[in-house]
């Protein structure tokens, strides 16, 4: 779920009554879709990540910019100063994952041959990237995909330029919640029959609603072989226990865990909380703990968010040196040490 820095923006679940003019507009036609290829294996731990966002949100009416860049880099300067925050993220938190987002302003425009720097440097470094298509702000960020006639050409160019790189995931959509949950799962659907050449064990389909539960997906045979993408956050709920948290996750993923990736979850992580001791007063405490304990249980990859977005209390990193030759620092040492024990490093939490 993308937010503000102070996390204000509501989780109901609305269902806006254009829905199936949407799906209409999209091409309403079910697709058998692509074979179920290359299933995923019995855990998603290969995937130890962070997204990585726009200062302003990733919800935008122009092209997406990442912390630290610029839209007048070019492909040599963008590739150059996202070879140095991907080198961060490893050396810093031991990520081999990153997730970017997309969207038609970024990928149909003069913009997309200098962001393309940030895929080419990220799997040159042995990363994986997932992208991920992100509607746009004020009245577009309704859940809806924006404008069929701009997304189909954006994912025909970034499918075009990476799939034939075994790094680079395609996620069709971030939080699809004005759709039913059936809805989405017709679109994710069209998604792989109008792209049969990328496996599908390089495809993640996002949970319906925000992200926020993959049962139904997981249930649709035809999105059989791909990856489910999961988000999960504290402040959903004003105050829960450890043992509630838990609960509350399980649900969410159902029979799923061995096709997830939880790739948003997060916390404060500017506010000097301590995620290495157990707290039982703290929301946000209870909640971390209690998601890396069962990522970590359950073999399942997670990605958090946001590894690196300027003024955001979440951001794991913060940019430190030279504008042109950026560098990373943690923000809070117990969350880096809590991601590492989710991807299966690290110590448990003292009583």
């Amino acid at each position: 779920m993308r937010k503000t820095p102070a996390r204000t923006r509501s989780t109901s679940r609305s269902r806006a009554a254009v829905v199936a003019v949407a799906i209409a507009a999209i091409g309403g036609t079910t697709l058998v879709g692509s074979p179920a290829s290359a299933a995923p294996s019995g855990d998603t731990t290969q995937f130890k990540g962070v997204n990585w966002a726009d200062p302003r949100d990733n919800y935008a009416d122009d092209p997406v910019v990442l912390s630290g860049l610029s839209t007048s880099d070019t492909y040599a300067q963008t590739y150059a100063k996202a070879s140095r925050v991907i080198s961060a993220f490893r050396a810093n938190l031991g990520a081999n994952t990153v997730r970017l987002p997309i969207n038609p302003y970024t990928v149909n425009g003069p913009y997309w041959k200098s962001y393309r720097g940030v895929i080419d440097a990220a799997t040159a470094h042995g990363f994986k990237v997932i992208v991920s298509y992100w509607e746009g702000t004020g009245a577009r960020k309704d859940g809806f995909i924006d404008d069929p006639a701009t997304y189909w050409p954006m994912w025909n160019t970034v499918v075009k330029a990476y799939k034939g790189n075994s790094r680079v995931y395609f996620e069709p959509m971030n939080e699809p919640h004005g759709y039913t949950d059936t809805e989405w799962a017709d679109l994710a659907v069209k998604w792989l029959g109008t792209y049969p050449s990328v496996p599908r064990n390089r495809v993640f389909v996002s949970g319906a609603g925000y992200n926020d539960h993959v049962t139904s997906v997981c249930a649709d045979p035809r999105l059989k072989g791909t990856y489910l993408s999961l988000h999960h956050y504290g402040f959903w709920k004003e105050y829960a226990t450890y043992d509630q948290w838990v609960s509350d996750l399980k649900e969410r993923i159902g029979n799923c865990a061995s096709r997830t990736v939880a790739d948003e979850f997060g916390a404060p992580m500017t506010t000097g909380l301590d995620y290495n001791k157990a707290t039982p007063d703290n929301n946000s405490i209870n909640f971390i703990q209690a998601d890396t304990d069962t990522f970590r249980q359950l073999k399942m990859g997670s990605v958090y968010w946001p590894g690196l977005r300027t003024d955001d209390t979440y951001s794991l990193q913060k940019l430190i040196g030279n504008a042109a030759r950026p560098w990373l620092a943690t923000t809070n040492q117990s969350g880096a040490d809590r991601l590492a024990w989710s991807w299966g490093r690290g110590k448990p939490v003292s009583p």
